[in-house]
């Protein structure tokens, strides 16, 4: 067993050159100078060790060394280099999630799973935020493209990226020390600075153990000149910091024991925890496109990008002198809750400038126009230092017994915490108006059992799972101190509020599954997986409004509360239920090998996501239907998949390929409208292609080359919930629809030492970033490219290393949220500006 625990196990047999890079359904690797050739990969994705090359799935897997080289330092960056993965998520970029060939889930609040599983070393990360962590010590990663709910589970509709942590050696103590610095190119020059380390190796012959750290400070990118374009006092005289930083500390302990050849006991411990300024959105005024429905009732039909020259509240139809606001969305303009729908001649008395409409042409309601528009400058007044925070820990636990009948026994247990609070400007300017919040204090705890083993034409792995998850989300909208929006309590009166809702969801889910394999011939294999749920889910949801204690205290119920009825201005309204549901999740396969070094797949794979709640804000509530719109069923996925993988000119090019079909009953869609949302469920569909070249044409020399195509649709989704007006075909959010990666590396001698110098850049088409895909919830395509000039010692034992990212300083649109009838304004934030930097890495 302790050749297992050697950290370059299960991803390939490595020499220290040169670096092939490999994306799409390959890896990366190194091969020798002398020889780049493209050796044997393997990896775990069928929970057993096999050649990348051998497995019927779109699989792409990077090594730690690999993800470093290309500049991959958090989990999502990953998406970066995968033609057909993409991010979504919230809090302008401080809670970020995967989507996989088009299939996201972008709600903001933590009571709902994303339908693109992340793990740690076999445990399931159950909460959407933890999607989102800096990489330390990683040997390697895995992406799986595709619905994988048979051996993974109930979510994994769309995929799973799976990352592995180096183990202890058993052999020897080794270890290393990486350093990098640099800075951005933006006004303020923001800094970064990072420092990792690891150490490990025997403490006797049967047990071992590794060290890992990482300490991260990013200053803040986004350059505040708050009270720039003051429109109405700060929420407190802290207001108007920095915007766009990070600080991490994190650690793992590793333990490894084996008692005898046949057993190996591992352990781990692992704790993260980071400090953020308030998450930086920007402002990009937006106007809403106001229709009248068959009832006579005004609804927003459409954004736009407010023209430079107008001050119109919003555009109506000819004549028409009515509500510009939907209905139940009072206070989407303004207005206090419970107010009266706002028409423009309110808008004009309240806010409009000597002439009437907005106070200055081009900008949002409060006369908002950002200094540089989408470059790193900004006036945000809801915006503090250190208010963001995320903490998480875990204990896992794996056992490996060989059994004597050649059948191997594992057992893998997984407990983790999880803690944050986030807070967003919502206008993203100067006006004090509203901030989000969006908070959890959550549990997961897995077991998994395993049997797998063979025979001479088969091979077979059976197991059961148990998940459970305690989760305790806390979200909403504050209005503080000097709030345009905060709660009428008499004449002249107007109390600090939380617009609060808050969440209390227990999941139970239980899992027998199997996979097995048969050799029809020696050139034919037969695939049939099976997995069988069921799921126990018991929720409370707390919806209403809440006093607003300070401006880091969010809903807190205090029943002493002056002028509340047990703590509560409005509300709450309360909703309580308990469900089960019986799931399951297949597949079948067929596997052709003409040749050695090709494979030719097909199958059929059915997923599954459970259906669970919503827990919306109080507009959102109203408007989408009331309590009724809480409850959302499970969405089910019929995929159609075929690929090829092949390899030529002795192993120095690989081309792979696979093309899809997605028939979705129910598909889980976030539909955000006025200053909320829900999941709805729709049906969609999806077909796909993803191409990927990999060569090394000549020595020290290696290319890569991919790209993927997505169309996908979701079927009859309306403008609201209660629209009157026809609901229409979609696209999905942050799907879109071409991607392409290309990647040049060239390696040579310079004496006894290696020099090389690496290009690499990926394309991502437009996308939206609202379901409702109205015109200003858009973000363009962009190409991003980066630059590494790079120097290896003689040992290979010490590195340096120039690097350039985004390299012409290139807009990449992240996240947005379309706020049209809130503050007449978008709030969207980019991906990080230029960046020069140093890095330096020794090993021993």
């Amino acid at each position: 067993m302790k050749e297992l625990s050697n950290k370059n196990q299960g991803v390939g047999v490595f020499s220290p050159k040169p670096l092939v890079v490999a994306l799409g359904l390959t890896t990366l690797l190194a091969g020798s100078v002398s020889a780049a050739v493209l050796e044997e990969i393997v990896v775990t994705a069928q929970k057993r060790e096999q050649n990348l090359q051998d497995v019927g799935i779109a699989v792409t897997a990077f090594t730690g060394t690999q993800m470093k080289e290309l500049g991959i330092t958090r989990s999502f960056d990953v998406s970066g280099l995968t033609p057909g993965v993409h991010t979504g998520g919230a809090i302008a970029g401080q809670n970020t999630q995967f989507t996989i060939r088009g299939v996201t889930q972008n709600d903001f609040n933590d009571i709902v799973e994303s339908p693109n599983a992340v793990y740690l070393d076999e445990g399931y990360m159950a909460i959407a935020q933890a999607q989102t962590f800096a990489l330390f010590d990683i040997e390697r990663v895995e992406i799986l493209k595709g619905p994988q709910g048979t051996l993974f589970g109930r979510n994994a509709t769309g995929g799973l990226i799976h990352f592995v942590s180096n183990k202890p050696n058993y052999d020897q103590f080794e270890g290393y020390v990486d350093i990098s610095y640099g800075e951005f190119d933006v006004p303020n020059d923001a800094n970064l600075f990072t420092v990792e380390a690891a150490i490990g190796g025997p403490i006797t012959d049967t047990f071992a153990a590794r060290l890992a750290v990482k300490h991260s400070d990013q200053d803040p990118y986004l350059q505040n000149d708050f009270p720039d374009q003051l429109f109405n006092p700060a929420p407190d005289a802290a207001a108007g910091a920095d915007m766009g930083d990070d600080d991490t500390q994190a650690v793992r302990l590793t333990l490894a024991f084996q008692p005898n050849d046949r057993a190996e006991i591992t352990f781990s411990g692992n704790y993260a925890t980071s400090e953020m300024n308030t998450g930086p959105y920007q402002n990009k005024p937006t106007t809403a496109v106001v229709g009248v429905n068959p009832s006579g009732n005004p609804e927003v039909i459409n954004v736009i990008d407010t023209p430079a020259g107008s001050t119109d509240w919003a555009i109506v139809p000819p004549g028409y002198t009515g509500s510009i606001a939907d209905p139940f969305q009072g206070a989407d303009f303004s207005v206090p809750p419970g107010g009266p729908l706002a028409d423009q001649a309110f808008m004009d008395a309240v806010f409009g400038g000597p002439g009437g409409g907005r106070l200055t042409p081009g900008g949002d309601f409060f006369g908002y126009v950002d200094p540089d528009g989408d470059d790193f400058t900004t006036s945000s007044d809801f915006a503090f230092k250190d208010s963001n925070s995320t903490d998480t820990w875990g204990l896992h636990l794996d056992i490996d017994y060989e059994l004597d009948n050649g059948m191997t026994f594992t057992s893998v247990t997984d407990y983790k915490d999880y803690e944050k609070l986030l807070f967003i400007d919502v206008d993203s300017g100067p006006a004090n108006q509203l901030a989000n919040y969006a908070s959890v204090d959550a549990t997961s705890f897995t077991q998994e059992f395993r049997l797998s083993g063979s025979t001479d034409n088969s091979r077979w792995v059976a197991g059961l799972f148990y998940l459970n998850i305690d989760n305790q989300p806390d979200n909403g909208l504050k209005a503080h101190n000097n709030s345009i929006s905060a709660f009428p309590a008499g004449p002249g009166v107007f109390l600090p509020i939380d617009i609060g809702v808050k969440g209390d969801l227990q999941t139970d889910s239980y899992s027998i599954f199997g996979q097995y394999e048969y050799d029809i011939s020696d050139t034919l294999m037969f695939t049939f997986g099976l997995r069988l749920m069921e799921e126990e889910k018991d929720v409370q949801v707390d919806i209403g409004v809440l006093p607003s204690y300070a401006i880091d205290k969010v809903n807190i119920v205090d029943p002493s509360a002056p002028g509340s009825v047990a703590g509560w201005y409005v509300g709450p309204f309360t909703f309580t239920d308990s469900d089960s549901k019986s799931l399951w999740a297949g597949k079948i396969q067929i596997d052709w090998k003409p040749t050695e070094d090709m494979l030719i797949y097909a199958g059929i794979n059915r997923g599954v996501k459970a259906g669970s709640y919503n827990a919306p804000l109080l507009g959102s509530y109203f408007l989408a239907g009331g309590d009724a719109a809480l409850p959302y069923d499970e969405e089910v996925l019929l995929s159609y998949e075929a690929g090829f993988k092949t390899s030529f000119q002795d192993g120095k090019t690989r081309l792979n390929g696979s093309i899809y079909y997605y028939d979705y009953s129910d598909y889980q869609a976030f539909l955000f409208a006025g200053v909320g949302g829900v999941v709805i469920n729709r049906d969609a569909h999806t077909t796909g292609l993803e191409l990927e070249l990999i060569t090394n044409p000549i020595e020290g020399l290696d290319v890569l080359l991919s790209a993927a195509w997505v169309d996908a649709t979701v079927e009859d989704v309306p403008l609201n919930g209660l629209s009157e007006f026809a609901a229409s075909d979609v696209d999905p959010t942050y799907a879109p629809e071409f991607q392409f990666t290309a990647l040049v590396r060239y390696e040579w001698a310079v004496g006894d030492s290696m020099m090389s110098a690496q290009i690499d850049s990926n394309y991502s088409d437009e996308f939206y970033y609202n379901l409702r895909n109205f015109d200003a919830d858009k973000f363009d395509s962009y190409v991003l490219t980066n630059l590494r000039l790079g120097w290896s010692s003689p040992e290979d034992n010490l590195k340096l290393a120039l690097e350039v990212r985004n390299v012409t300083d290139e807009r990449a649109g992240q996240m947005g949220y379309g706020l049209a009838t809130l503050c007449g304004c978008n709030e969207e934030s980019w991906q990080a500006p230029r960046y020069y930097g140093v890095n330096m890495r020794y090993s021993f």
